[in-house]
C-alpha cells in the first residue's frame, strides 16, 4: 500500500506537507502537516487592546487586511463598543473588496491554474492572433533555454492535462493578464489604506483618516478594470474549464458541514444582513440556513503539537497555548502518522464537535441557502452553463470550491462600486464622520467573525487590568486544515482527500489539485 507525501505543497502560503495512503488507485487516509509555529497569541499578551490589530496582520501575508479588520472588530467588542459610524463601515468594505479584487485573482491564476493549463503544450498551439503568436514565440524561447522558471519541476507529461494546446495558450495569456490585474487592485488597497501589506488606518471605534475625495475616484477606476476583468476573461475561463475537467464534481465531497462568519457589512452592521451572509450549513442541508456562534468554537490538540490539555473543547481564550513539539512523522518508509503531527489545532462547531469546512464555497453555499438574489442568479446560470441545472449540491466537490471562488469575485466586484457611492452620498449630506472615541475599560471580552478570502476567521479577546489577558485566532487554517481531534475525527481537508483518484503514485497531480482547492 504506497505511502505517497507531497513536501512542501508548492503554490501555496506558508509551509504544509500532505500526507496519503493509497490503495487501489484512490487515497484511502490522508494526514495534513502545517510545519511552522504561530504564536501570535503569546506575543499579544500584556499588550494595550488597542495595538492588537497591528500585530494580528502580521498573522497571514496573503491576509493581513482580514486580519487587522476582525481584530480590530474584536476589540471594540472587547470595549463595549457594538458599531462604527458608517462611513467606518463602507470604508471597511472598500478595503475588503480591493483585498479580495487582487486575491481571487492571484490565488485563481497564478496559485490554481496549472494544475490544469499544460504550459509546454502551448507550444502546440496555431495562434491566429498577433499577441499569440508574439507569446507563443516567448514561451518557446523560455522553454528551448531549459530554465522554465515557475514552470519548472511540475508534471507535465502528466495524461490528466486534458485542455487543447490553443486552449493552454489563451489560458497562459490570461495568466500574464491577471499579473497585472491584481497589481491594480494592491494599488487601490495601498492608496486607500496607507500600505500594503500592513494597512495603516484602522483603530478601535472607527478608521484614523476618512478618504479624500480624489482616493476615491482612484478606488473606482481602479476597481473598474478588476471588474472588467473579471466579467470578460476570470469567469468565462471558469465556465471553459468547467466542462473539460467536469470529473472534478464527483471528486472532494469533504465534511459537507459549512461555516461562514459573513462578508460586507450593511448599514444594520449585523452578520446575518451582510452581502455575503453569516450561516452554517450542515449535513449538506443547503436550504437550512442556521446562525453560527462564535461562542461555540472549540479547540483540540490530541494531535497537534501543544499539550494535550491545551484543547480538550476549551474555548478559543481558554486553550492554552503550551506547545509540545514532538517530530515531524518521516518521509521515507512505510511508517504513518500517528499522535501529534502538526502544528494546526483542531477547532470543531458547537457540542456535536464538528469539523466545518471554511472558504468560498461555504460563503456562496450559505448565501445561496439565504436566498442572497444576485449570488442565487450567479449560481443558477453557472449549474446551467455546466449541464448542471438545478443541482447545487454538485457544488459541494473539487469542481464546486474553484468555480465558487470566481463566483465571490464577481459579488466582490459587483458591489465595490455601490459601497463608494454610499460614501459619497454621505460626503454630500454633510456626514464626515469616521471615528468614535471609547476608553479602554478595566475588563472585558469579545469576539469577531468575517470571512477572509480563504473562509471563516475569528478573533477573540479578553481585557483584564487595561491590558490584553488572552486573545485567539482561529483562522480558516484551524478548520480546513485541521488534523484530527480527541475523537480522532478528520479535518476537512484530510476527509476531502479520502477517494480521490490517483493514477500515478509517483506524480500524485490529483492530490495536489485537491488540496489547492482550499487555498492552503
Amino acid at each position: 500500500m504506497p505511502k505517497v507525501v507531497i513536501d512542501p505543497v508548492t503554490r501555496i502560503e506558508g509551509h504544509l506537507r500532505v500526507t496519503c495512503q493509497v490503495e487501489d488507485g484512490q487515497v484511502v487516509d490522508a494526514w495534513n502537516h502545517a510545519t511552522q509555529f504561530r504564536g501570535f497569541e503569546i506575543i499579544m499578551r500584556d499588550r494595550d487592546p488597542r495595538d492588537a490589530w497591528q500585530f494580528a496582520q502580521r498573522i497571514c501575508g496573503v491576509c493581513p487586511t482580514p486580519h487587522a479588520h476582525t481584530s480590530v472588530v474584536a476589540t471594540e467588542r472587547a470595549m463595549g463598543i457594538e458599531r462604527v459610524p458608517d462611513n467606518a463601515r463602507i470604508i471597511r468594505n472598500m478595503f475588503e473588496a480591493t483585498h479580495v479584487g487582487y486575491d481571487h485573482i492571484l490565488w485563481f491564476y497564478l496559485l490554481n491554474a496549472f494544475d490544469y493549463v499544460n504550459v509546454p503544450d502551448a507550444l502546440n498551439a496555431s495562434p491566429t492572433t498577433p499577441a499569440l503568436q508574439n507569446l507563443q514565440s516567448q514561451l518557446r524561447a523560455v522553454v528551448e533555454s531549459g530554465q522554465l522558471g515557475p514552470f519548472a519541476g511540475h508534471w507535465w507529461d502528466h495524461p490528466g492535462y486534458l485542455l487543447e494546446p490553443d486552449q493552454n495558450l489563451e489560458l497562459v495569456s490570461h495568466y500574464l493578464q491577471a499579473i497585472e490585474i491584481q497589481q491594480i487592485s494592491n494599488d487601490a488597497q495601498a492608496r486607500i489604506g496607507g500600505r500594503f501589506p500592513m494597512v495603516m488606518s484602522f483603530i478601535p471605534g472607527g478608521m484614523q483618516e476618512r478618504l479624500e475625495i480624489e482616493e476615491i475616484q482612484y478606488y473606482i477606476g481602479a476597481m473598474e478594470r478588476v471588474k472588467d476583468f473579471v466579467d470578460n476573461v476570470m469567469v468565462p475561463d471558469v465556465l471553459a474549464l468547467a466542462p473539460v475537467y467536469i470529473e472534478l464534481a464527483e471528486q472532494g465531497q469533504g465534511v459537507g458541514n459549512y461555516l461562514s462568519w459573513g462578508l460586507y457589512d450593511d448599514a444594520s452592521q449585523e452578520p446575518a444582513n451582510r452581502v455575503l451572509p453569516s450561516g452554517m450549513i450542515l449535513d449538506r442541508r443547503i436550504t437550512d440556513v442556521q446562525q453560527p456562534d462564535l461562542n461555540e468554537v472549540r479547540m483540540f490538540t490530541k494531535h497537534s503539537w501543544y499539550a494535550d490539555d491545551a484543547g480538550q473543547g476549551r474555548h478559543p481564550l481558554d486553550a492554552s497555548q503550551d506547545p509540545q513539539y514532538t517530530e515531524l512523522p518521516p518521509i521515507e518508509g512505510e511508517t504513518l502518522p500517528s499522535g501529534k503531527y502538526d502544528w494546526s489545532t483542531a477547532a470543531r462547531y458547537g457540542e456535536r464537535n464538528l469539523p466545518m469546512e471554511a472558504g468560498p464555497l461555504a460563503d456562496m453555499l450559505v448565501a445561496y441557502g439565504s436566498g442572497r438574489e444576485q449570488v442565487v442568479s450567479l449560481v443558477d446560470q453557472t449549474l446551467a452553463d455546466i449541464g448542471a441545472e438545478g443541482q447545487p449540491q454538485v457544488l459541494m466537490s473539487n469542481l464546486g470550491r474553484i468555480a465558487a471562488r470566481v463566483l465571490r469575485e464577481k459579488v466582490n466586484v459587483d458591489f465595490a462600486y455601490q459601497w463608494a457611492q454610499e460614501l459619497l452620498d454621505n460626503y454630500g449630506n454633510g456626514d464626515m464622520q469616521v471615528y468614535d472615541a471609547v476608553d479602554v475599560p478595566d475588563s472585558g471580552e469579545g469576539a469577531a467573525g468575517w470571512s477572509a478570502p480563504r473562509g471563516a476567521l475569528a478573533h477573540y479577546m479578553r481585557i483584564e487590568g487595561g491590558r490584553i489577558g488572552a486573545y485567539a485566532a482561529v483562522p480558516p487554517t484551524n478548520w480546513n486544515l485541521s488534523p484530527r481531534d480527541d475523537d480522532d475525527v478528520r479535518g476537512p481537508l484530510e476527509q476531502t482527500l479520502i477517494g480521490v483518484p490517483v493514477e500515478d503514485p509517483e506524480r500524485p497531480l490529483e492530490i495536489l489539485r485537491t488540496i489547492h482547492t482550499f487555498d492552503p
